[in-house]
Parts: structure tokens; C-alpha cells; sequence
């Protein structure tokens, strides 16, 4: 991954209205979500951290926003212009980082110290000094306020950005989040757009098991919410429900993306285990091998 110059500040931000940019380096998703997992599988094993599945479930998710949706520029991270993107499920923030240094807002070399003690990365989402993230995250239940926050400032100052939030399925067990589920359609947050990674599997069981959630999307759609169903790994389906919102104008629009936690490494998807297990040495090169280990 080649890296880029930052230019920071908004008087250096160039208003060229609102539109995509995504540099000649970022190719298909389906090539830019290979990358998410290997350079993030390599990333938790050295730092001897964890959410590898957490992290694997979103990567198709973040590879579509970051290729095909979000727009946003890498030589100005703080363009006023810019869509906002929240990672609500901010312990999962490897894929996150790993997206923004594929898209050139800070050098790839940051990669290599992630979680470790001093570095710019840590463990949950940090915007502190990373450009690219809006806001520190990592206490569940709050993304979604936030996102709400912002959505209604744009609303109010007129303008024309969006605000993506992706969310964990177990963080819907927070009460905040329901409060920011009420509040959206009573503010008509169409500019809102609320993604939820939905892998059924929570930190010490089933979503099932632990606080069961369905009817799921009958639950947004009472609340006010316009709801999509898909299937949170192809391309496609992704693709084509981020790009049309609002789906109903007036209304903020919630996808439901039914994933797979641990997507893409056999001995990880849906399995509990991989939540916070770390993968050792011989795990890492059984996963990087069924991954394509980059070739």
C-alpha cells in the first residue's frame, strides 16, 4: 500500500462539491476485502489482540463504503463536504484502520504498531490523531447517538453530507441505542443511514441466547425506520443499498447485513471463540493460507 501526503485544515480543503473520491489504488471491493482480512488477520496476531470474527464479518461491509459509497478525501480528511462514517462497534476497529491506510489517510506503516503500547492505533477506535475517524468509539450504544447528532446538524446547517453508522448486533441490547432508533424518524434523519452487522454471535453466546432481537427488522420498521434486508457479503447487495438512500424519503434507512462471523477462514466463521481469541502462529498461517496469503 503506497501512502500519501495529508494535507490538514479546512483552508486547504478544496470545495469540488459533493462527490466520490476514490484514488487509482483502491480496485474492486471484492479485491480491497482480501486485503482487509489478511492485513488485519496479521495485525491482531502480532499485537496479540483479539475480534478477529468481529473484524471478519465487516470487512465486505467497510470494502463497499470505502470503494463505492463514502465520499471523502484521503488529502483532507477534515473536507466540511465530506460524508461522516461512525464505527459504532469500535472494538473492532482493525478492519477500520486498515480501510482508511488502503485509502491513503495516514501511511501504511502505522499498521505495524497497532495495539501496541504508545502507538497512534490502539484497541478501539480512536480519532484522537488518526485522520479518517470522526469520533473515539469502543462503549457500545453510543455510535448511533453520535451519528444521530450529526445527521441532525446537517439537517439544520443545510447541508448536503451524509452520516453512515455501522453497529454491532449486541450492541442493540443498549437501551442508547433504542433512544437514537426513536429519535431519528422523529427528526426525518433521511440523511442517516444506520448499518447493522448482524453475525448473531455476541461476546458470551448467541444474540439468540443471550437477548434474543428478532423480529429484528419489524422492530426498526416500527420505530419509523425504512429497513433492507441483505446478505452482508455480496457485493452486489450491499452496493446497491447504500447507493440508493434515503430508501423513503423523510426517513432515516436501516440495512440489516446478515453476516458470518469470522467470514472467510473456515475454523473461524461462526464460531464464539473467535470473538476475543488471539490466533497463534500455526492458526494465522492455516487462515492466511485459506485467504490466498495475498497472492
Amino acid at each position: 500500500m503506497e501512502s500519501r501526503p495529508l494535507i490538514r485544515g479546512h483552508s486547504h480543503c478544496k470545495d469540488e462539491g459533493m462527490q466520490l473520491k476514490v484514488d487509482e489504488h483502491i480496485h474492486e471491493p471484492e479485491a480491497l476485502a482480501k486485503r482487509i482480512r489478511l492485513t488485519t488477520l496479521r495485525m491482531i496476531h502480532e499485537a496479540k489482540s483479539s475480534h478477529i470474527g468481529s473484524a471478519f464479518s465487516m470487512a465486505d461491509l467497510l470494502a463497499v463504503l470505502y470503494a463505492k459509497i463514502l465520499r471523502v478525501d484521503p488529502a483532507c480528511a477534515d473536507w466540511p463536504q465530506r460524508d461522516r462514517f461512525i464505527l459504532s462497534k469500535g472494538h473492532a476497529c482493525a478492519p477500520l484502520y486498515v480501510v482508511l491506510a488502503e485509502r491513503g489517510f495516514f501511511p501504511a506503516e502505522w499498521l505495524n504498531d497497532f495495539y501496541h503500547d504508545g502507538s497512534r492505533l490502539p484497541g478501539h477506535a480512536t480519532h484522537t490523531g488518526v485522520p479518517g475517524v470522526e469520533v473515539s468509539t469502543g462503549s457500545l450504544g453510543h455510535g448511533l447517538p453520535i451519528a444521530c447528532g450529526m445527521a441532525l446538524a446537517a439537517k439544520r446547517d443545510r447541508e448536503a453530507y451524509r452520516v453512515f453508522t455501522l453497529l454491532s448486533d449486541g450492541e442493540c441490547d443498549e437501551g442508547s441505542t433504542w433512544e437514537a432508533i426513536l429519535f431519528a424518524p422523529h427528526h426525518q434523519l433521511d440523511n442517516l443511514i444506520a448499518i447493522v452487522d448482524y453475525n448473531k454471535i455476541q461476546s458470551l453466546g448467541t444474540v439468540k441466547e443471550v437477548l434474543d432481537l428478532e423480529p429484528f427488522a419489524d422492530k426498526w420498521k416500527a420505530f419509523g425506520w425504512a429497513v433492507r434486508e441483505i446478505d452482508g457479503h455480496d457485493f452486489e447487495q450491499i452496493e446497491r443499498a447504500l447507493t440508493d438512500v434515503p430508501a423513503e424519503p423523510g426517513k432515516p434507512t436501516c440495512v440489516v447485513a446478515h453476516t458470518v462471523k469470522g467470514k472467510g477462514v473456515s475454523f473461524m466463521e461462526n464460531k464464539l471463540l473467535w470473538h476475543y481469541r488471539t490466533p497463534d502462529r500455526g492458526e494465522t498461517a492455516r487462515a492466511l493460507a485459506e485467504l490466498g496469503n495475498g497472492e
